[in-house]
């Protein structure tokens, strides 16, 4: 008797990726697909289909192991292992079934020899949605992930994180100062941190001040430290942070921070190797290599006065910029998998994994708080799962599941004599579109990608609401 399968209904429409370089065959498989009930994206190379899976997570591709410009199988494995929940069936021609059975073995869940039969795409896709659980090879695919996409605990593959990597290895073995600058939450400190950990004071210790969190009144002890009777309240000698970094790092965060009496008595430190306590005319020589880090642009405050020139490019010597995670979305699918791994470890609780709505809903957020609010936010999440073993959107905080960047609704003003729908729409969805032109630079590419959609379907848009942005 046949297999009864499920039928699809609107609401649940899985999104599908079809990579193929013969047109005609292309829009067969879409067409089919989407009487089918799946919602489908189509590519015609391996560079375009790289692209959309850096910005979008597809329940499914299909793909053609011969394309024009890549090897199938290579895309194959850079989606797989981007996203180990994806369902994978390659196309290939009857001499292509070694290259087919080796993608199975790779994680494809299926393959299809040409001719086939187009149903036949809607019936093994539809069939594998059914399965619960992930495939055998995603243990295997989380060491490839440790093996080649990070530094440590840094996780990432995207061009501003390969570009952080390549620094890291080259400045960690030496000794020169390093000035780290990001936004708040992007892992300055982890940064600094792994930059010790392989640097040849690995066995000395890692000392951190951070200079917004101390009072400005004893900043300057705690920093350098005191001797007995220095001032009020100093009933006994302490020594200071850069004494207890001796021979190790000394890692200084929000150093914009610090007062201008400061930054001049940190400036002399740096340029003698020596401090002198609080109260104190004895000078200490000491062995250190300094990291700074700062949440603000410290070249602006140079401008402005508020941080000295000198010490700017004292500490500047290697300047590494860390990206805001709203810029690296590519890396999410990765951070979201270590961080469910750790709290599920640290919670004591069975594997969980992330459906693929689930990835959507974390790469369309922007993260103001970027990689500690991410992290929160899974841990939120594998908190909410009780026993399910797949973290789906609903578990999200619920700022993640009631997202409010569409807030453009909220200017929308409902006369009594009711709008014209069609004319609202087209008007939100231009000034979404223009918007993302505008921050992109005017890059239709770039701005496809932040609003989900082709670059041939974005052009088309623009076409027919009467833009003249200029190609790009």
């Amino acid at each position: 008797m046949t297999e009864q399968l499920p039928v699809l209904v609107e609401s649940e429409r899985p999104t599908v990726l079809v990579v193929e370089d013969e047109l005609d065959i292309l829009g067969l498989m879409a067409e089919s697909l989407e009487s089918d009930g799946f919602a489908v994206a189509r590519a015609t190379n391996g560079t375009d289909a790289l692209e959309r899976l850096a910005g979008f997570a597809y329940d499914a591709i299909i793909i053609d192991l011969r394309l024009p410009d890549s090897d199938g199988m290579d895309v194959l494995q850079q989606a797989l292992t981007l996203y180990p929940g994806i369902r994978a069936v390659v196309v290939t021609g009857f001499g292509g079934v070694t290259d087919a059975v080796q993608a199975i073995k790779q994680g494809a869940i299926d393959f299809l020899i040409k001719p086939f039969q187009l149903g036949q795409l809607g019936r093994v896709l539809r069939a594998a949605f059914e399965q619960q659980r992930l495939r055998k090879e995603n243990a295997e695919l989380r060491v490839q992930l440790n093996e080649r996409l990070r530094f440590d605990n840094i996780i990432g593959s995207s061009a501003p994180m390969r570009k952080v990597f390549s620094t890291l290895k080259l400045v960690a073995p030496l000794n020169c100062t390093v000035l780290i600058q990001g936004e708040t939450g992007t892992g300055k400190e982890l940064i600094a941190r792994t930059i010790h950990a392989h640097s040849p004071r690995r066995d000395q210790h890692f000392v951190a001040f951070n200079a917004a969190a101390i009072p400005e009144s004893l900043a300057e002890a705690e920093l350098f430290g005191h001797v007995k009777g220095a001032f009020t309240g100093a009933v006994n000698a302490r020594v200071g942070r850069f004494e207890l970094a001796h021979r190790g790092t000394l890692f200084i965060d929000e150093v914009a921070e610090l007062s201008p009496a400061l930054q001049a008595k940190l400036l002399r430190a740096l340029q003698e190797r020596t401090i002198e306590r609080v109260g104190d005319s004895r000078s200490i020589k000491f062995d250190i290599r300094v990291i700074a880090a700062s949440n603000v642009d410290l070249k602006t405050r140079v401008k402005e006065g508020k941080f000295r020139e000198d010490l700017f490019y004292r500490l500047n010597v290697v300047p590494i910029t860390l990206p805001p995670l709203r810029e690296r979305r590519d890396d999410m699918p990765l951070l979201a998998q270590h961080f469910v791994q750790t709290a599920c470890k640290s919670n004591g609780l069975s594997p969980r994994r992330l459906g693929q709505e689930t990835v959507r809903a974390l790469m369309a957020h922007s993260w103001p708080g970027n990689i500690r609010q991410f992290a929160n936010a899974i841990e939120h999440a594998v908190a909410m799962s009780g026993t399910a073993t797949e973290i789906d959107a609903s578990m999200l905080p619920v700022e993640l599941c009631e997202p409010t960047q569409l807030g453009l609704l909220s200017e929308v003003a409902i006369p009594d004599e009711g709008l014209n729908f069609a004319s609202v729409v087209s008007q939100l969805e231009r000034t979404l579109i223009l918007r993302c032109l505008e921050k992109t630079g005017g890059n239709k590419r770039q701005a496809a990608r932040l609003l989900q959609l082709s670059r041939t379907t974005l052009i088309d848009k623009l076409q027919r609401l009467g833009s003249t942005t200029s190609a790009a």
